[in-house]
């Protein structure tokens, strides 16, 4: 049987979960950029207001998506290291004995 390469590639649950909690943050975001700018505006605000949506959107996006690609990096290493710890480099666990 060949043997399985080490990828660095996160799990397809790590990253499904990343993007949702991207796209929550996004729309967090959104509705905060919104109601910051809709406390302030007086008469017709419906384009600061969609501005502050988005700035509010992309800036709470674009801190999460650091952040997750940040953690999915530390999981890689921190699995790449428990790896080369193991006896036998197949991360099977500990050889007994």
């Amino acid at each position: 049987m060949p043997e399985r390469r080490a990828s660095a590639l996160p799990s397809p649950q790590a990253r499904a979960l990343a993007f949702v909690a991207i796209i929550v943050a996004g729309a967090a975001g959104a509705f905060i950029g919104y109601g910051f700018v809709a406390i302030q505006c007086d008469g017709d605000c419906a384009t600061p207001n969609g501005i502050g949506a988005l700035l509010g959107g992309l800036f709470f996006a674009g801190g999460v998506a650091i952040v997750s690609v940040v953690t999915m990096r530390a999981m890689g290493e921190w699995r790449r290291i428990q790896a080369e710890k193991q006896p036998n480099g197949n991360g099977s666990g500990p050889s007994p004995g």
